[in-house]
């Protein structure tokens, strides 16, 4: 897009189908780097990706030629097959339905990055289920019960 500047800063927060703990620790570099090649391919930048086995976060500078809603869709869509490709578990992986994606300015990415690098120390204080509404609560997102994450106690 000629005279089209944009610096727009996202942060994607997505769970495996079930809150399974699928994403094993051994998988975690080869995933994180065909999740970088994926937001490559899509004209956009990854700044930072962590996960934990049930759960992802990625800061992304998105281009501004896709929405978030197709990007995601085309992120979990690919990554799930490349994961069931590479037959990490047994039967189908499967991402959940519905994801988190909190916009932040540019004078926050470090502090964002670094929340992200810290997800195994912070998840040993709060539940990912916690924390997901932390979220929502600090973006000020109003949701219905039904519509979040599932979870399994």
């Amino acid at each position: 897009m000629a005279n089209s500047y944009t610096h727009t800063y996202i942060q994607f927060i997505f769970t495996v189908k079930g809150r399974n703990n699928f994403l094993h620790p051994i998988h975690k570099v080869k995933l994180h780097n065909f999740m970088k090649s994926m937001v490559e391919r899509r004209d956009s930048i990854l700044i930072a990706i962590n996960n934990t086995q049930d759960h992802l976060h990625m800061l992304v500078r998105l281009t501004p030629t896709y929405s978030i809603s197709r990007f995601m869709q085309e992120i979990k869509s690919v990554s799930s097959k490349f994961i069931n490709g590479k037959r990490w578990i047994s039967g189908k992986f499967e991402w959940q339905r519905g994801y988190g994606a909190f916009s932040y300015s540019k004078s926050q990415v470090k502090n964002v990055v670094r929340y992200i690098e810290n997800q195994a120390i912070h998840h040993q204080k709060i539940s990912f289920k916690d924390e997901y509404r932390q979220f929502l609560a600090i973006f000020d997102v109003e949701y219905d019960e039904k519509y979040i994450f599932e979870f399994y106690e």
